[in-house]
């Protein structure tokens, strides 16, 4: 396999994680009878430009196909995050009616509806006809289609050039980095701005988030690799931002190469600097994170095995992708976690992929009361905390696996 950035040869092994289905390949009651497919999951780091990746058996279209059950909306705390990006930018970069808003994979419009509320136009492109159909029923304007060169150029050949861009979370998703990124440079206008969210691969290394490897998840990314991925495409890095979501974030913004103007200013210089003493520059950095892998997944496999001995129950709460990454490396089947609590109905009544752990509603957990509730989404633990402070009147106690074995009152 070569790097999907600069083409050297890949022969470093980030993290192992065996074999486990796509995260987001939720059976329905009629599947279960039927064998699931399994991918290798195993993640490797160029030592030529630091993309991390994995390796390649699934195709796109298979992971995020017509019945993709990931929508945005169903977590307050990120529409209130997509709100707050909202009234950023329109700051910031002075956006009114005359202007252009295009998010790609703009999921079920949880972003777009802020810009539309207060008057910007604004499209979506998104190529999963499951969340697209919600962003449309929110009047949303959605263009169902995979983005890369050749779809920005028909957009900006119909005259919708944007004047920002927004991509969150997404730029982990896509197979060819080149050609997503080279859409961009397409898609904006000469002076436009395009900004990206992503998990920020040094929190991931930092703080043991291995769950956030998926196959859904083509890369791991650096500022170093990103802003290397985006000089070779067309766009040129002028800030960055550090956030707190999905355990640790960047927000970049990036411009044209050829006709941007706005300076770069010195978060930029700031972050690659952190970067570097932490070492992500040299193989060393990615070496060991196997061993910390497999401390938290024996030590979660234990806590189930003892509570399981105790005559103690336990659930789950969130059915996230990265919680499907954790308890298919641990082996973790129905035995040990009950069933898994999600608000979002079109996971509902529908098993995990590969645990075959049954999703049900809320309803559920209050009727069972069990004695433990596995928080899965980690980064969104004050989000289910609150909601779920009830657990303690009959008490229940929360568990986390991540950074490390933790176990807490309500």
């Amino acid at each position: 396999m070569k790097c999907r950035h600069c083409g050297a040869p890949l022969t470093h092994v980030f993290a192992d994680l065996a074999t486990s289905p796509p995260s987001n390949a939720f059976l329905k009651a009629d599947e279960l009878q039927r064998p699931e497919r399994y991918y290798p999951l195993r993640v490797f780091v160029c030592d030529s430009c630091w993309l991390v990746q994995t390796e390649d058996y699934a195709e796109a279209d298979e992971l995020f196909s017509s019945e993709y059950v990931y929508f945005s909306s169903f977590s307050a705390s990120w529409l209130a995050h997509c709100k707050r990006y909202a009234d950023a930018m329109i700051d910031r970069f002075g956006l009114g009616a005359d202007a252009m808003v295009v998010e790609v994979a703009a999921n079920d419009g949880a972003l777009l509806k802020w810009f539309k509320e207060r008057a910007v136009p604004c499209y979506g492109v998104e190529p999963t006809h499951s969340t697209a159909e919600a962003a449309r029923q929110q009047g949303i304007d959605i263009v169902e289609e995979f983005f890369g060169v050749e779809q920005a150029e028909k957009l900006a050949a119909a005259g919708r050039q944007a004047d920002l861009t927004a991509a969150n979370n997404v730029l982990a998703h896509v197979p060819d980095i080149n050609d997503f990124v080279g859409g961009f440079a397409k898609l904006l206008k000469p002076n436009g701005v395009s900004t990206f969210e992503f998990p920020h691969l040094l929190e991931l290394v930092t703080h043991a988030q291995f769950d956030t490897i998926y196959h859904e998840h083509y890369s791991y990314l650096s500022l170093t690799a990103v802003k290397a991925a985006f000089a070779d495409n067309g766009l040129s890095v002028f800030d960055v931002e550090t956030l707190p979501t999905h355990g640790g974030s960047l927000r970049v913004f990036a411009q044209r190469a050829d006709t941007g103007v706005r300076p770069v200013t010195q978060a930029v210089a700031d972050v690659l600097a952190a970067e570097q003493a932490a070492g992500m520059d040299s193989l060393a950095f990615y070496q060991g994170f196997q061993p910390r892998i497999d401390t938290i997944k024996n030590d979660f496999v234990r806590f189930l095995l003892d509570a399981q001995r105790d005559g103690k129950t336990v659930a789950g709460y969130g059915a996230a992708a990265k919680g499907n990454t954790l308890l298919n490396y641990a082996g973790v089947r129905s035995d040990l976690v009950s069933f898994v609590v999600d608000k979002n109905p079109n996971k509902q009544d529908k098993f995990l992929p590969g645990s075959r752990i049954p999703v049900v509603d809320e309803a559920r957990l209050k009727a069972e009361k069990p004695d433990y509730v596995v928080i899965l989404p980690w980064n969104l633990t004050d989000e289910i905390t609150g909601q779920l402070a009830y657990i303690g009147e009959w008490g229940g106690k929360f568990v986390r696996a991540i950074p490390e074995l933790s176990v807490f009152e309500a």
